[in-house]
């Protein structure tokens, strides 16, 4: 939505043979002259109700109603002659009843022409210092006003744009930046200067303002076919008058009348513009992506102020990422947008980021069941065709539908033996359970027995030794017990015989047997690093999921400056 909501420029300019309004006419124009069909400006079908829904004129305009309860006058041929020879021009202000006409439709349209006086406060100095800057007459300022209305977001039926009302070839060639998210005929500085270079250039072709006005209007190619039927010599507007489109035989005319009514709207008791304030403006270059919702929300500045002041910006975007673009706001701003640029560019910036490489979606489902997590894989196959198949078995054979089989093969409903089709089918993948989990999934070996430590200083003869570690006492002192007994000395009266002397171990071996035996524990090996081969629709975070670590683990393992990885590519795992 831009700036004037519901704005519409007619779908064609109001065209009339003129009547003669008044007296005779002080610049005869002859009758024969005057019965081909003027067509009126499209400015004048402008919706009206809408651009009193603009921002600016909201805010920093007001209107004098005190001449409202009035009517608009009609004047003899002689004051309107009078008023016209007294504007300070260059340009040529002739009369006559197609300009008087033109005027007495302004004089009627007094809504649009108060809007239009509400808006020249912000645009007319705009329009004046481009031409200052290329030497051109000011009069030329009022040509947005039956170009556009001064709405720098209309568009005409034939696809022309802004304030000057530039097609798309013609503000290219001239430097203009026309696209998607950018249009610069609707930039008043930038159409202005390219406005009045434009102009110039015509007036260095024809060395006559009315030519070149009109060749604005309709292109010089049919200025000069007018001219070629007109003949040899130097001719003016009104001269190949007869000749010329429609629209354009009332444009110079609406020309010449803009400017009576906008210098004389008073007379004419149609109310005059006053500013309620002053509107200060500053400019500042953007060289970052950013969205005017963005900067509304930061800095508390209304998007429809943004818009009236930006409106060359198509979708409230600055691709400034792209290259620089200047962004005009209220003065007092400018200098908080620079301090909170990266405050405004991250705040929601997830929303409105433009995404670098999209990997497609294979349109697999994944999931997990008894047999782990799995994903839906499309398999093509071919099938030759048998003696006496048709498309339906062959579909229920492979479990598809035959408008499917059909759409893949480019065929009809009926097959031909030995014939080869494509079937597309979706099979089951399981995904390979990962080394971590696979070492977690693995039972650990009995460790009871383990546990029961027998200390080598056991008496053969049936004393045992008190463990002098407390690991498992208890359990070592009861298996000491079993082993004494079953190992005991016979009866008192028998005599014993002597015990096998083991041989003396060496000093250093006897001190480790005095040792008893460490507790035995079962212990996973800690994980070792991982190697993983990418496979489709896997990113780094899915990859992190399914191996327990975090993307920042793979991404330092890996000297990864970014998140970006391929089909096939071997990343290494690091251990949790």
């Amino acid at each position: 939505m831009k700036i004037f909501t519901n704005l519409i420029i007619g779908a064609a300019a109001a065209c009339a043979a003129f009547p003669v309004w008044g007296a005779d006419s002080v610049l005869s124009v002859s009758d024969d002259t005057m019965q081909p069909t003027v067509c009126l400006p499209e400015s004048f079908e402008t919706d009206t109700r809408a651009m009193l829904e603009n921002w600016y004129l909201q805010t920093y305009t007001v209107l004098d109603y005190e001449a409202d309860s009035r009517s608009s006058q009609d004047f003899s041929d002689e004051v309107l002659l009078e008023r016209l020879s007294t504007l300070p021009t260059v340009i040529e202000m002739p009369l006559n009843s197609v300009v008087k006409n033109t005027i007495r439709f302004y004089a009627n349209k007094r809504q649009l022409v108060e809007n239009m006086l509400g808006l020249s406060l912000y645009y007319m100095p705009i329009f004046e210092e481009a031409l200052e800057r290329h030497g051109m007459p000011l009069e030329l300022r009022y040509l947005p006003v039956i170009e556009s209305a001064l709405v720098p977001t209309a568009v005409s039926k034939a696809g022309a744009a802004g304030l000057w009302q530039f097609m798309p070839a013609t503000a290219k060639g001239l430097g203009l930046e026309v696209n998607s998210l950018i249009d610069q005929r609707r930039d008043p500085y930038l159409a202005s200067d390219a406005a009045a270079r434009y102009l110039k250039q015509l007036y260095q072709t024809y060395n006559d303002w009315s030519l070149a006005i009109a060749a604005y209007n309709c292109g010089p190619g049919n200025v000069n076919k007018a001219l070629r039927r007109v003949g040899d010599g130097k001719h003016d507007f009104w001269e190949i008058y007869p000749f010329l489109p429609a629209e354009t035989r009332g444009y110079v005319p609406a020309f010449i009348a803009a400017n009576y009514i906008m210098t004389y709207h008073k007379d004419h008791n149609i109310s005059p513009a006053l500013a309620k304030r002053p509107i200060v403006i500053d400019t500042v270059h953007v060289s970052r992506r950013v969205h005017f919702d963005q900067i509304s929300q930061v800095m508390d500045i209304p998007v429809a102020e943004l818009r009236a002041l930006n409106p060359q910006f198509r979708q409230d975007l600055i691709p400034g990422d792209i290259k620089p673009y200047s962004l005009v706001l209220p003065s007092l701003q400018a200098y908080a947008y620079i301090v909170n640029e990266d405050s405004i560019v991250n705040h929601d910036a997830a929303k409105y980021a433009r995404r670098g490489i999209v990997e497609p979606a294979t349109g697999a489902a994944t999931g997990r069941d008894s047999r782990g997590e799995y994903y839906d894989e499309e398999v093509v196959q071919y099938h030759k065709v048998a003696r006496g198949e048709t498309l339906a078995k062959i579909a229920k054979k492979y479990g598809v539908t035959v408008a499917a089989i059909r759409k893949d093969n480019k065929i009809g409903k009926s097959v031909k033996a030995g014939q080869r089709l494509k079937i597309k089918t979706v099979q089951r993948r399981y995904k390979p359970q990962a080394p971590a989990e696979e070492a977690a999934n693995v039972v650990a070996p009995d460790t009871v027995n383990t546990n029961i430590v027998v200390p080598d200083s056991v008496s053969v003869s049936g004393a045992p030794v008190a463990p002098t570690d407390s690991v498992a006492a208890d359990s070592t002192v009861t298996a000491a017990g079993s082993v004494a007994a079953a190992f005991s000395a016979p009866a008192a009266e028998s005599t014993p015989e002597p015990a096998v002397k083991e041989p003396e171990p060496a000093p250093k071996a006897k001190a480790q047997a005095a040792k008893p035996k460490k507790q035995t524990t079962t212990s996973t090996a800690k994980p070792k690093t991982q190697t993983h081969t990418v496979r489709r629709g896997e990113n780094l975070s899915k990859i992190a999921k399914r191996y327990g670590v975090t993307v920042a683990a793979i991404k330092k393992a890996n000297n990864f400056a970014g998140d970006q990885i391929q089909v096939g590519q071997k990343i290494k795992i690091p251990a949790k």
